[in-house]
């Protein structure tokens, strides 16, 4: 996958990441489901909406590492995308991302580790370097952690290349040690959701 681009379909743009395989073959895509539509006073105004709808579709895509969940960026801040991604095997999700210099130094950090922690997965986050000449100034940041929460690497805000070995037997091993899909109370949760619902 090779960050997110412009996608036109059905008369709508929208965010989307194309995935291809080792041979260059495409294998699928991530269309970004929650868009960005904020003000914040003093800080930043942003509304992806007036150009752009949202996905609908879980991304979930086998290769040949493991299960990989896809987001885009915003779709970050949303657990419950996460838990899906999980429920359908996923072992590593992938992120391109430009949280920008407001929402950046804030939050990224903290939901990258928190996404990974919560759903014992790898997170592999990659952001734009900062160009303080453009309109948009990007984080930047991009950052692998492990499925403990563990930061294994990161960028700072320029550009560069990161490498990194990610080892699935510590995924194995921290699901096993720490067994959060085998204690959660759907009981309880299905009926938070119907509540919810009416």
């Amino acid at each position: 996958m090779a960050g997110s681009v412009p996608e036109k379909s059905g008369g709508k743009m929208y965010n989307t990441c194309t995935i291809l395989n080792d041979k260059g073959e495409y294998i699928g895509k991530h269309r970004k489901m929650h868009l960005f539509d904020i003000n914040i006073p003093g800080g930043i105004t942003f509304y992806e909406s007036k150009v752009l709808g949202a996905g609908d579709k879980v991304t979930i895509v086998d290769t040949p590492f493991g299960k990989m969940g896809v987001v885009i960026c915003y779709d970050l801040r949303f657990p419950e995308l996460f838990r899906l991604m999980l429920e359908e095997g996923a072992e590593f999700v992938v992120i391109p991302a430009a949280f920008n210099t407001t929402t950046g130094p804030a939050h990224w950090e903290t939901l990258l580790k928190a996404r990974a922690i919560d759903n014992q997965v790898y997170v592999i986050a990659s952001s734009p370097a900062r160009n303080d000449n453009a309109s948009y100034h990007a984080y930047g940041h991009s950052a692998v952690f492990n499925p403990w929460g563990d930061k294994l690497i990161e960028a700072d805000e320029k550009e560069k290349v990161l490498e990194v070995e990610v080892d699935f037997n510590k995924l194995k091993e921290v699901r096993r040690n720490m067994p959060l899909l085998q204690h959660r109370r759907l009981d309880a949760y299905n009926k938070i959701g119907e509540k919810e619902k009416n």
